[in-house]
């Protein structure tokens, strides 16, 4: 037998479908009640709450919606609703290799948890100026309601986000909370990061390191700040050079152009860079600008090992940043669906090696590691 559904129960639920069933008519929730054989609070009952209706019951209201062309209208469910029924997913960068990634990351995971997700763009791109919030987004949010909101990536503004009313949790990831102090943080572990590059530059024999990076955002600074901490632990403070870059292919050669025009005839040896963007930038750069025996010379690490770090005719060295656990750590905390209020996890790296930081340079010899050194491991990123 079915659970015992009381069909006298009052059920928000839109009244019309997206799809009409006849000509000039569209399928209601009465029309699928009435071909279901079912009252209307309980076929309403399917779709917002389906645990409280028996298999039995649910199938005929869904054989009969599928009959009437009947499909629920989300979003006048959340309107009508004190929250809606979803999580929304704000990307900084809907270009950003990484983001795309963490996309997919997150809405699998909330898929496979029998959430539903809408990811929108949170800023515009504007031709040779920063990204501007998109406050139509914001305020369309703000009308629907989302359950959560997980923002990738370092979106302008953020602060912003305050003024979305309820309690729900937001998630950060990949980013720093920047002004929103209830706002949860899951991003890679930067000093790490840094140091494991750095520190795989010196087994290779280099010391003259310079870095590409520190705008873009608080990560961007972050990530600049921690190389030039490793230099000065490693007692290479003479050589910290850092050009400015942010997160995009074009700063990232404009970056290494700049590098090699002020320092020709003392160029590094070795470049690490904000992300395999910037990383990838600096190498064209490098390859428009100089010899092919120089290119060949120095080295390149990028940063977040994007698919594009793999491609063989780039094979670049870069800092993995553990894209699938920070992915599953956000949803596990979205879906407890509570503030954390200003709550940090910070996530491991690794470093994948590949051509663009070692097989050129093995007629190096490597530079004596000092007995103070901090010894990495590659799988953890711990001390």
């Amino acid at each position: 037998m079915g659970s015992p559904e009381d069909p006298h129960r009052s059920e928000t639920v839109d009244d019309t479908s997206t799809v009409p069933a006849t000509a000039g008519k569209r399928a209601t929730i009465r029309d699928v009640a009435a071909l279901a054989g079912v009252s209307k609070s309980l076929a309403a009952a399917v779709y917002v709450k389906p645990e409280s209706v028996s298999p039995a019951r649910t199938k005929r209201v869904h054989d009969a919606a599928e009959a009437l062309g009947y499909h629920p209208n989300l979003v006048a469910r959340s309107l009508a609703a004190n929250t809606g029924n979803f999580h929304a997913i704000l990307v900084a960068d809907l270009h950003n290799p990484v983001h795309a990634d963490l996309i997919d990351i997150v809405r699998v995971a909330l898929s496979e948890a029998g959430e539903l997700s809408l990811v929108a763009s949170a800023a515009i791109a504007q031709v040779d100026r920063h990204p501007t919030l998109d406050r139509q987004t914001l305020a369309l949010l703000r009308d629907l309601r989302p359950k959560g909101i997980l923002v990738i990536g370092s979106i302008p503004n953020m602060g912003v986000l305050r003024d979305l009313p309820g309690e729900r949790p937001v998630i950060v990831v990949g980013a720093i909370a920047q002004n929103l102090p209830h706002a949860t943080t899951v991003r890679v572990d930067d000093r790490a990061g840094m140091r494991i590059a750095v520190e795989h530059l010196l087994d290779h024999g280099h010391q003259s390191i310079a870095h590409i990076g520190r705008t873009g955002g608080p990560v961007a600074a972050g990530r600049a700040d921690a190389y030039a901490e490793v230099m000065h632990l490693h007692g290479l403070s003479e050589y910290i050079a850092i050009v400015d870059s942010d997160y995009t292919y074009d700063s990232g050669y404009r970056a290494m152009a700049a590098l090699i025009r002020d320092r020709r005839g003392s160029l590094p040896s070795a470049v690490t860079a904000v992300n395999d963007l910037a990383a990838i930038g600096a190498m064209a750069a490098l390859r428009d600008e100089l010899p092919a025996d120089v290119v060949r010379s120095v080295a390149v690490i990028g940063y977040d090992n994007s698919y594009l770090a793999a491609l063989s005719q780039v094979q670049l060295t870069s800092v993995d940043s553990n894209n699938a656990l920070i992915g599953s750590t956000a949803i596990e905390l979205l879906l407890e669906g509570s503030p954390h209020n200003g709550e940090e996890v910070l996530v491991a790296p690794s470093l994948v090696i590949r051509g663009s930081s070692t097989d050129p340079h093995d007629r190096l010899r490597p530079a004596p590691r000092g007995r103070g050194s901090a010894q990495r491991d590659l799988a953890t990123g711990a001390d």
